[in-house]
């Protein structure tokens, strides 16, 4: 068997057993506390089912992964030393670390694996990351092979944290529901650097060093705290006055700002490239005159991208030209970017015979917007945005308010919207974050985060199916490269901004910090105390 041309250079990064660097190098030290603003009403830790900020975050601490990724989307050894894939994609087969054990002592071995990566394919709402996935076969204890019935370049990727915990066999399956385990909160055995220690629901998680950590000599922390400082405000002056010591996913631009004048604190906005949080404003092309690529266009060049980001988003926010977020490998910028041209957008109206009624007015659309205040100023503000701008060439925009999540997701999934704003995530490959929008498939009524605009167009069916598959990088790129162009051209949705998730945390007492493609959601064992 061959190591695959695609991964070759992936494959040497593994079997020279690299690890992932600190952000900043000095003696680490042993010992110490980190207390971490941060979600502490997960539903439950196992990533392996459930996926969420909340879980995820912690999950990665608690249980570890056969990968591990860096800040430039390389993968690292974990609890799989090497791997190896045939020339056409469809064996994969990982060699396990010796002496890798859960938490409870439990040696972990290849029937642990196979049985992890079997309840993800089953349970995970990512469909997309282990669907190829037809069968696991062990070996040996510490050898694992993977059957795919395609090729599955992004398998790489979906074998990190957090994607894709392995969880213990002796505990999971006890043929209870997975997804509802009492173990997935109580008592909760992983191999990850830490251990969970206490959980108080909406107050406080405690997480403390796992002695037994496969990786030796880590983790450095003793333990990390997870505490609920209550609302922004509050949060904001714990990292000021050094109650806290970091935080993660910080995207409201006016808390940034503030915080950025805090000489002690230091924020990172390259950690969670992967994530892609994508705002958007979504069409649905069921309704007229949306059905009319016309319509969208104007509306595209009507909106001020460049002031959204520069002004209202203060320079924190990056602006997103299409469906894959830059910053990722295939990511392309030749494309269609819709700058601000009203009188463009008016020509278009006027030539598709979208004439101004008395009043100034050509046709009313609505939009709909994510309801949390957590995100308010890349939601409803942009909404609100609309109704002046796109008066500017005709269109009255009604901005419709949801009573809460369950609200305007019912919208969306029934197909009963105009317009909506959201903020889907990439998830670190076109497979597994991407393909979900824009493949006719997917046209699934009742179904959140699926394509609700009822985008279809057989050509890019035929691109994203080819891409999905492909070996060779270069090919896969081209093939992305194109999808962009046309999706971009047909415009179902308008891409704004990216939003800027960021760390922060004390820089003279904290090291370690590392920059990753998925942000915190990551493992924390290098992370220490200089104080």
């Amino acid at each position: 068997m061959k190591i695959s041309k695609m991964l070759t250079s992936t494959a040497l990064v593994l079997i020279s057993a690299a690890l992932i660097a600190p952000s900043v190098q000095s003696a680490p030290k042993k010992g110490g506390t980190v207390t971490i603003i941060g979600s502490v009403n997960p539903r439950h830790f196992n990533a392996a089912v459930q996926s969420g900020v909340a879980t995820m975050e912690p999950g990665a601490q608690l249980f570890a992964t056969l990968l591990r990724i860096d800040g430039q989307f390389k993968t690292h050894p974990y609890l799989a030393k090497s791997w190896k894939i045939s020339d056409d994609g469809k064996t994969v087969t990982l060699n396990l670390v010796k002496g890798a054990k859960f938490h409870d002592g439990h040696d972990i071995t290849s029937e642990d694996v196979a049985f992890s990566l079997k309840a993800n394919r089953d349970n995970h709402p990512f469909k997309a990351m282990f669907a190829p996935l037809t069968e696991v076969q062990t070996p040996d204890a510490h050898t694992v092979v993977l059957q795919l019935k395609q090729a599955h370049p992004a398998l790489h990727l979906a074998l990190t944290s957090p994607l894709s915990p392995i969880i213990p066999k002796h505990i999971y399956g006890d043929g209870q529901n997975i997804k509802k385990h009492p173990r997935n909160t109580k008592n909760v055995v992983g191999s990850g650097p830490f251990m969970l220690k206490e959980f108080k629901r909406k107050e406080h998680l405690i997480l403390t060093r796992n002695d037994n950590y496969f990786r030796k000599g880590r983790p450095y922390l003793d333990k990390i705290v997870y505490q609920n400082f209550g609302q922004v405000a509050s949060q904001v002056i714990a990292m000021e006055e050094g109650k806290a010591d970091l935080i993660g996913w910080m995207s409201s631009t006016r808390t940034l700002a503030r915080l950025k004048k805090s000489k002690h604190l230091a924020q990172n906005a390259d950690h969670y490239v992967a994530i892609g949080p994508n705002n958007w404003l979504a069409f649905n092309l069921l309704r007229k005159p949306l059905s009319d690529v016309r319509v969208r266009r104007a509306v595209a060049f009507a909106i001020d991208r460049k002031f959204i980001t520069n002004v209202l988003m203060s320079g924190f926010s990056g602006p997103s030209t299409g469906p894959i977020v830059p910053g990722t490998p295939y990511y392309t910028d030749q494309v269609e970017h819709y700058d601000l041209d009203l009188k463009r957008a008016n020509k278009i109206l006027d030539d598709a015979g979208y004439a101004r009624k008395s009043g100034g007015m050509r046709f009313d659309l609505t939009v709909d917007y994510l309801p949390s205040p957590r995100i308010d100023e890349y939601q409803k503000a942009l909404a609100e945005y609309m109704k002046p701008q796109l008066k500017k060439i005709g269109i009255n925009v009604i901005v419709r308010t949801a009573a809460g999540f369950p609200t305007w997701a019912n919208y969306v999934r029934n197909y009963d919207f105009d317009m909506t704003m959201d903020v889907p995530f990439n998830w670190g490959d076109p497979v597994i974050g991407v393909h979900r929008t824009y493949i006719s498939s997917n046209i699934k009524k009742g179904v959140i985060w699926s394509n609700t605009q009822n985008y279809s167009n057989s050509k890019v069916d035929d691109i994203l199916k080819r891409a999905g598959v492909a070996l060779d990088q270069s090919k896969r790129k081209a093939l992305y490269h194109e999808f962009q162009k046309i999706v971009v051209d047909e415009v179902p949705v308008y891409w704004i901004n990216v939003i800027p998730y960021h760390t922060v945390y004390n820089k003279p007492t904290l090291s370690g910090v590392q920059n990753t493609v998925w942000g915190m959601a990551h493992p924390m064992d290098e992370i220490y105390k200089l104080n």
